[in-house]
């Protein structure tokens, strides 16, 4: 049948890891807005359905060509551009941020589409001018491509999503073989940086810190600085650290955590969902998810290795750069190692743009596999 050929060659590992995360991930869910107490199962119920809608735009992104739309990164990029500008004129806000866009019933965040946009545009962009990747004048502009699209997604705020931003950027520089001088150069600029940015965070009158930051991003960075100087700042990343230690090694069972059920965790089903799983399901649960994130990003990796073209590898180090850091930020929030920046964890945390921007990241990936002619003899994939 003709619609058999839309399904040969996909990567059905990557696939299944995706369709496990996902639903260990209404399980978690579930039990974060205690739908066993009696308490609604719309989140649940609309979870499962950001997630068919996912397979939906996975399978179209799988089967697009998108060698062809990859000509069209300059409208793509002004389309990223307008919906960030919609936010500021036109969305809707919760908790101090303006990061929404209601479209009838349907509330969308462009952040997140921006993520896979920006990974879309920056590859096509430095494949064009793949010869002037060192060129200083060349990276200054990429400086200023990627910045304006982080500067509107500052003005919501949304740390996150441009800390994502800028993680992608530097995973697709370092991918398409920027010079170890510029790296080097940049470590020197950076690492002073922060750690000025950490010592004047915590100073009783900040320099510029203050000034800088809005003031819940300024008190999330005091927090992880300085614990003991407002116990209320730090009351979520204690309450994160109390669950996911008193889960141990097996946890307590699915609907049988403690601080979950009795609602002491912030933001359960999203931010803070690693600390349900960590107390549900204990060291084993969080070493299982992890372990399957990292199944996903290693088989974008071998993709991405077996590519034949340097704009189908930006693609893929891009996507996986995105499911990494995100990973890495959610569960280092979580455990206290990180500030709290609300970061969601990948096809695991509530939220239909979430979803459907990892979903079709998926789809792409799985494009680029099925498009993967090379031989075993040549090096091809796992």
């Amino acid at each position: 049948m003709e619609w058999k050929k839309y399904f040969q060659n996909y990567d059905y590992l990557l696939l299944g890891a995706v369709a496990i995360l996902t639903l260990f991930g209404l399980l978690s869910i579930a039990s974060a807005t205690h739908v066993n107490l009696g308490e609604s199962t719309a989140f649940v119920v609309k979870q499962g359905a950001f997630f068919i809608m996912g397979i939906i735009l996975m399978v179209f992104a799988a089967n697009i060509d998108y060698e062809y739309f990859s000509q069209f990164h300059i409208p793509l990029y002004c389309i990223n551009l307008l919906l960030l500008l919609t936010v500021l004129f036109l969305g809707t806000g919760a908790k101090g941020a303006v990061r929404w866009i209601a479209i009838g019933p349907l509330t969308i965040q462009p952040s997140e589409f921006s993520k896979i946009i920006m990974i879309f545009c920056l590859a096509q962009i430095i494949k064009l001018h793949y010869n002037k990747i060192n060129s200083l004048l060349f990276l200054a502009f990429l400086c200023v491509y990627i910045m304006i699209p982080i500067v509107l997604i500052q003005k919501q705020p949304a740390l996150s999503a441009s800390m994502v931003l800028i993680a992608i950027f530097c995973i697709q520089l370092f991918v398409a073989g920027l010079d170890y001088t510029f790296i080097r150069n940049l470590c020197i600029i950076t690492i002073p940086i922060i750690v000025f940015i950490l010592w004047d965070v915590g100073r009783e009158t900040p320099l510029l810190m203050d000034k800088i930051f809005e003031p819940h991003q300024f008190n999330r960075i005091l927090s992880f600085v300085d614990p003991k100087r407002d116990a209320s700042l730090y009351y979520q990343t204690e309450k994160s650290i109390s669950a996911i230690g008193s889960g141990q090694l097996t946890g307590k069972g699915l609907f049988s955590g403690t601080l979950n059920q009795l609602s002491y965790l912030p933001e359960p089903h999203n931010d803070f969902i690693f600390s349900v799983i960590g107390e549900e399901f204990g060291f084993i649960g969080c070493i299982f998810v992890l372990g399957v994130l990292l199944f996903i990003v290693f088989r974008c990796i071998v993709i991405a290795i077996s590519s034949r073209d340097l704009f189908s590898q930006l693609l893929v180090v891009g996507i996986a750069g995105m499911f990494a850091f995100q990973t890495f930020v959610n569960a280092g929030v979580a455990l206290g190692i990180l500030p709290n920046t609300g970061m969601s964890l990948p096809f695991v945390s509530y939220g239909g743009s979430s979803m459907w921007t990892n979903m079709v990241a998926i789809g792409l990936v799985l494009n680029i596999r099925k498009k993967e002619t090379k031989s075993l003899f040549e090096g091809g994939l796992l």
